[in-house]
């Protein structure tokens, strides 16, 4: 079923002035032309009505309107003639051109360049005079200059839709990484997060429920104020987030970010932490004299230390929790391992997300981690946690 869609209001806008323009032309009695094979001005109008209502498919169906303006116009050449007609047949060939299809739109001005330089040719061959070569300028700028007009017009709106879309295309790709963005940092926080505090929270819930279960005035007092201790500490540790977080990209904000030089500290809380649960915390360090290393590297370190830390208070059996830093060329090895196997009193549960978190921060620096149980010398399990991490400048990714 063929449909045909409604006329643009321009169009309909153009109908009407191009055929009230030529009606009063008519009116006055201006014509074009003098005596034709149809002289009576009525008869001019025929081919102003049919042009003025080619006008409204100028962007409906624009090949189709030129290919009935053209007899159209012809036909306006056998009357009097009316300018009307001729200037809104200019505006078809320009339309046609403009909203046309891409075949037809190279087509057109290549055709009204051969009629134009056909129609020159023939009528100076018959006319035998340069004057006859005025006829082919007329017939140029009736055909071919719209024409031209008109590829100008549609290269400039093919230019701007290009560049539209291409601006469109720019702004989907900054949505796009910045939505990545605020992903990596949500992330960034949540390991921050989780690192920082888990500790402190695993040592109140397993000495919390020391304290509750076991039925002794020293116990518990010991049980309080390591609770006290951790949650002091781990209220400044998240005030210390809160401020990276509020000074983040200012110079003078604070510098939260812990290096290893501070693991002793680390450790040593850790000893405290795990004294009631039977665990000895130590740290071995083999660097030799330790050196400053970029700051991703030491504070992936230092979180790595944190988390097994954490992950021996809830799950390690009663023996020695040994922390173990070495170095060899580029590569720095963090090592920590705890004795595998259940322990009687109260547990923290957890959630297996630090073992994630572990993993994406060796990942974000392109090193190699791995965490599991491993057989002991003496035949007993060890759960280890080895951590390999480039320091040099060129296997760096942040």
């Amino acid at each position: 079923m063929l449909t045909v869609s409604r006329p643009h209001r321009h169009d309909v806008l153009i109908a009407a002035v191009g055929l009230s323009g030529g009606l009063a032309l008519w009116l006055i009695g201006l014509h074009m032309q003098g005596p034709r094979p149809f002289d009576e001005p009525w008869m001019a109008l025929v081919p102003l009505a049919v042009m003025a209502g080619l006008e409204l498919l100028r962007r409906s169906a624009p090949l189709t309107a030129l290919l009935v303006a053209v007899p159209a116009l012809v036909a306006d050449q056998f009357t009097v003639g009316s300018l009307a007609t001729v200037l809104m047949f200019t505006d078809v060939v320009y339309a046609a051109v403009v909203y046309g299809s891409p075949a037809v739109a190279r087509r057109i001005p290549v055709a009204s360049f051969l009629v134009t330089v056909g129609v020159a040719i023939g009528f100076l061959a018959w006319f035998r005079t340069a004057e006859a070569l005025l006829i082919g300028v007329v017939t140029g700028l009736v055909s071919f200059a719209p024409a031209i007009t008109g590829v100008s017009v549609r290269n400039h709106r093919d230019a701007a839709e290009t560049a539209r879309l291409r601006a469109d295309q720019t702004a989907l790709l900054a949505e796009m990484d910045r939505a990545q963005a605020v992903t990596a940092e949500r992330a960034r926080m949540a390991r921050e997060l989780h690192d920082m505090v888990a500790n402190h929270l695993s040592a109140i819930a397993i000495h919390s429920t020391a304290a509750l279960s076991i039925d002794d005035p020293g116990t518990s007092r010991e049980a309080l104020g390591v609770i006290r201790e951790n949650s002091v500490e781990g209220l400044a540790e998240m005030r210390r987030l809160i401020g990276l977080l509020r000074h983040s990209g200012t110079e003078d904000g604070p510098s939260a970010a812990p290096t290893l030089a501070s693991l002793d500290v680390l450790v040593e809380q850790a000893r405290t932490n795990g004294a009631t649960s039977g665990l000895t915390c130590t740290l071995e360090d083999a660097r030799g004299k330790p050196e400053r290393l970029p700051a991703p590297v030491e504070l992936a370190a230092y979180r790595i230390v944190q988390e097994s830390l954490t992950n021996a208070l809830k799950h390690a059996a009663p023996g020695p929790v040994v922390v173990r830093l070495a170095r060899e060329d580029d590569v720095l090895s963090v090592d920590v391992t705890s004795e595998f196997g259940s322990r009687p009193g109260p547990r923290a549960p957890g959630s297996g997300a630090g073992l994630v978190g572990m993993r994406e921060r060796v990942a974000l620096l392109g090193g190699t981690i791995a965490a599991g149980p491993e057989p002991a010398a003496d035949g007993r399990k060890t759960w280890r946690v080895r951590a390999e991490l480039p320091v040099g400048e060129r296997t760096m990714r942040e």
